[in-house]
């Protein structure tokens, strides 16, 4: 288990326990986390679960592969520390993570 903290965009912060082998997505979906849409729950083919990881945890959370870097091009405000959350899978090392949540949407 894994503790995140998703912070919305108005500031609010959602603390979720999440099991190893899911996603940051499914476990924001499952706590009803606002701002994480996940149209296409999880395949990789949209960004509507865009997150801005911590600058603190992007070396821990790692590189986004480049099929998720091609939607990420479909993200509202990319940054570089931008990630789609379905795309991260929770394990020990991420107990503590912290994602911003953008103000929308792509």
């Amino acid at each position: 288990m894994a503790k995140i903290t998703f912070i919305a965009f108005d500031g609010t912060t959602y603390n979720v326990e999440a099991e190893n082998g899911s996603t940051v997505m499914e476990n924001a979906i499952r706590n009803a986390v606002p701002g994480i849409e996940a149209e296409c729950g999880g395949a990789c083919a949209c960004a509507t679960c865009h997150v801005y990881v911590d600058e603190a945890w992007t070396d821990v959370v790692g590189e986004p592969e480049p099929m998720e870097e091609d939607m990420l091009d479909f993200a509202y405000d990319v940054r570089p520390n931008s990630r789609l959350s379905c795309q991260i899978k929770v394990r020990d090392a991420l107990d503590g993570l912290v994602v911003r949540i953008p103000e929308r949407q792509g």
